[in-house]
This record gives C-alpha cells, structure tokens and sequence, in this order.
C-alpha cells in the first residue's frame, strides 16, 4: 500500500503519545494484522495539524509482527481524527521491501516526524 500525497503535504507540531492515543494507534494497527498478537510496537511519533480544516493527528511509527513473508519490522503511517470520535486510519503500510520503507521513511521525515529504520545504515 503506497502513502498518498496528503501526508507530507504540511509539517505536524509534535505531541506526546498518550495511553488513549496508543491505544487507538495499537488497536488499529493489530486489527490490519494477521496475526495481531505478535504485534510489537518500535518507536511512535505523533503531531497534529489542521488540514482542509480538520483536526488530525499523524502517527508514524514501526510495528514488528508475523505475516505470512515471516517476521519483520514494518514501517507505518497513521491518521487518528479527534473531532471524528477519534477514528483511525491507516494511511500506509510498508511491507519487506526497500522501495515501501523509503517511501514511507520520506513522508514521515516531510511531516516532522522522521523514523528511525533499523535496516538503514548511515
């Protein structure tokens, strides 16, 4: 699933992740998984912004989980709406390959919040 355009089109402001937000981001990333109980969450950053004028908060993160290429960290772009009940979607997933993680490592760092890829060695 490839990150459309919208998700670096404007810098966030960084907010800290709280225990409600976590919950959402983690819930609505397991519910993506095939296998939701190995899921294990790496670093999440969050920031809010206003865009078309909608509050929204963008969370990119990484998520280690079993899938059926096997086990592997995954790379993630999020969206939670606090006005909309706080609804979650998933804007992008990266899956094994180096052209997804980049992909998605570029829009994240656009936004403000850069990712650290473990298999990227500077």
């Amino acid at each position: 699933m490839a990150p459309r355009s919208d998700a670096g089109d404007q810098r966030v402001n960084p907010i800290p992740i709280s225990l409600a937000l976590e919950e959402i981001i983690t819930g609505g990333i397991r519910q993506r998984l095939p296998d939701s109980a190995s899921a294990r969450f790496g670093t999440m950053l969050a920031g809010e912004r206003t865009l078309d004028g909608r509050q929204e908060i963008v969370v990119c993160g990484t998520v280690n989980a079993k899938t059926s290429s096997g086990v592997g960290d995954k790379p993630f772009i999020a969206k939670v709406y606090p006005d909309a009940s706080s609804r979650f979607e998933l804007v992008a997933m990266g899956d094994e390959t180096e052209a997804a993680r980049l992909q998605i490592g570029g829009t994240c760092r656009a936004a403000g919040l850069p990712i650290p890829d473990p298999k990227m060695h500077l």
